[in-house]
C-alpha cells in the first residue's frame, strides 16, 4: 500500500497520467515501445485515449519499467509512490465492463 503522503485525488491522478502520456510521446523511442507493447498505432492512439482504462494502461506502462519510472517521476516532480497511488485511484474509478481481471 502506498504511503499516506502519496494520497491523490482523481483529478490529480488523471493529470499525472496525462503527463505520463506526454512523457512517453515526447521521445520517439519511448512512444515506439509503448505503441508496440499496446498494439496501438499512431492512427489509433487518439481513439484509444478516449477509452475507459487508457490512463491506467499508461501508468501501468510507466510503472512496468523501473528506470523509466524514475525518469518520469523526476520530470513530473512526483514520487514513484505517488504515481503508483494515481494508478490505483484511476483503476478504482474507471467504469467496469463486467470482466474482472
Amino acid at each position: 500500500m502506498p504511503p499516506r503522503d502519496a494520497a491523490i485525488d482523481v483529478e490529480a491522478a488523471q493529470a499525472l497520467a496525462v503527463a505520463a502520456l506526454a512523457f512517453i510521446a515526447g521521445e520517439p523511442e519511448r512512444l515506439g515501445r509503448f505503441l508496440a507493447l499496446t498494439g496501438l498505432g499512431p492512427e489509433t492512439l487518439r481513439a484509444a485515449a478516449a477509452e475507459p482504462g487508457f490512463l491506467v494502461a499508461v501508468l501501468d506502462h510507466v510503472l512496468a519499467d523501473q528506470s523509466e519510472l524514475f525518469v518520469f517521476a523526476e520530470s513530473a516532480g512526483a514520487s514513484p509512490e505517488r504515481i503508483e497511488a494515481a494508478r490505483g485511484v484511476l483503476a478504482r474509478t474507471r467504469p467496469r465492463d463486467g470482466i474482472e481481471p
